[in-house]
């Protein structure tokens, strides 16, 4: 799209306000709300938003403004993604990138350095086909109380337990671009899995912050907090964004990762892209679980690995290779929690990845046991703790170089803000990263995240 052709769509449908949104470092939306008539202004000459958004802690009470200052970056909007949101009158939305501060492009933004890594990639002639794959806790907003209260996964009973927010999920979220495909519930009280079908390039990331805020918006309409945070409660499951992707070539014509004469009809290609991930796994650990919150969601049982590990169609595995054909075949990254930002995720699976390509890195025997029979899984390769995951993405040089010192020193800054938090909190809600305790949790990341 073009300014012009937003500009008409505004007319044409009556829209009298354009919500100029970004990411936070956290994946939160934040935005300023534009009367429609100064669209093109804004929209051509940018508009001034605090630099000290991409530095401040989740709550805002921190926001290391020693670490950027404190100044404006001007925002402009990518005209792409642009959408009404019918569950507001006369509202729009449109996404944005600081362009310049101090006179530079901000290379440290998480969308930009997606989009880094994503040209990258269409250097080698490949592009990337991609969801993320949701899951997210439902609660009233007054009384805390779940949406569902019991276990009974996929339940058809219980699915419908408030048909009106599950009419409104399914049919506003394809209003804005998000095609669902599958809607189900999962075993943990409140919880909700949906789907929706992929996209290339930065579409998939896009589409991921889109889906996030939307459903919390609808949600909140009926009464509901929804909630991505990765690990809620002590008593129940946590939450997954699994990374569901394949590899094709420039014109989306053909998946790069199938080869029916291959013994596992895995291509070569797709071996070297997987291995790349799996060898930078433990670096991006911080960026798939980005909150001290995150970790609380690992252990036996919990379907998410602790080794850096593959497998065909082993949901225990970190990477979950799905042999489905020339058209279906893809890998799920099983590591990132329901708290981690898209836009990072999706930028941290193509950085390791084309670093396997480029080094045509052989990938590893396919994982044949389950490794959470393992009875010390700290030893299995990847971080289990915050401050773990960030020493091993600062010893990563080609993990650091791809998001640059910039980057991580904001989002080091960030977290350890959240370290102190934890530690400096009363007696009463201390967790000092122990898995039993989750009420500063709950108060830092349940409601925005």
């Amino acid at each position: 799209m073009s300014l012009e052709s937003v500009t008409s769509t505004i007319e044409e449908e009556e829209i009298e306000f354009v919500r100029f949104e970004f990411s936070d470092f956290y994946g939160i939306s934040r935005c300023k709300i534009i009367p429609a008539r100064h669209f093109v202004d804004k929209a051509s000459n940018g508009i001034g938003i605090p630099i000290c958004h991409l530095t401040c802690s989740i709550d805002c009470v921190d926001f290391q403004t020693e670490t950027m200052g404190d100044g404006d970056a001007i925002w402009f909007p990518d005209f792409n993604t642009f959408r009404i949101l019918p569950w507001y009158r006369k509202t729009a939305s449109i996404l944005l990138e600081p362009k310049y501060y101090k006179g530079e492009l901000l290379s440290c933004y998480p969308r930009y350095i997606a989009r880094r890594q994503l040209e990258r990639l269409e250097k080698l002639g490949v592009s990337l086909l991609a969801a993320h794959e949701h899951e997210f806790h439902v609660v009233d907003q007054k009384t805390q109380k779940p949406l569902t209260s019991d276990m009974s996964l996929r339940s058809t009973v219980r699915t419908y337990t408030d048909p009106n927010l599950l009419d409104q999920l399914m049919t506003n979220l394809y209003k804005v671009g998000i095609d669902v495909e599958n809607c189900e519930t999962e075993t943990g009280h409140g919880q909700m899995e949906i789907t929706y079908k992929p996209a290339f390039g930065i579409q998939a990331a896009d589409n991921a912050h889109v889906f996030k805020t939307s459903v919390k918006e609808i949600a909140q309409q009926h009464g509901y907090i929804a909630s991505f945070m990765s690990k809620p409660s002590a008593d129940h499951i946590g939450s997954s964004a699994h990374f569901c992707h394949s590899l094709w070539d420039k014109d989306g014509k053909n998946n790069l990762l199938y080869d029916v004469n291959a013994p596992n009809k895995l291509s070569e290609l797709g071996g070297y892209w997987m291995a790349g991930i799996l060898k930078h796994s433990p670096a991006i650990t911080m960026l798939m679980a980005p909150t001290v919150n995150c970790y609380k969601r690992y252990g036996k049982q919990s379907y998410v690995s602790l080794a850096s590990n593959w497998g065909i169609d082993k949901r225990y595995c970190l990477l979950r290779l799905k042999i489905n054909g020339a058209k279906g075949t893809y890998v799920e990254d099983r590591s990132s929690g329901g708290g981690s930002n898209p836009y990072l995720t999706l930028a941290a699976i193509v950085a390791a990845g084309i670093d396997g390509i480029e080094k045509k890195m052989p990938l590893q025997k396919e994982e044949t046991e389950n490794p959470f029979t393992n009875s010390n899984p700290t030893q299995n390769g990847l971080p289990c703790t915050l401050p773990e995951a960030i020493e091993a993405f600062k010893a990563d040089d080609v993990i650091m170089e791809a998001f640059g010192d910039e980057f991580f020193k904001i989002f080091n800054s960030l977290k350890a803000y959240e370290i102190r938090a934890v530690k400096s909190a009363p007696a009463s809600a201390k967790d000092d990263f122990e898995r039993d305790n989750f009420q500063w949790d709950q108060e830092m990341f349940f409601k925005y995240l």
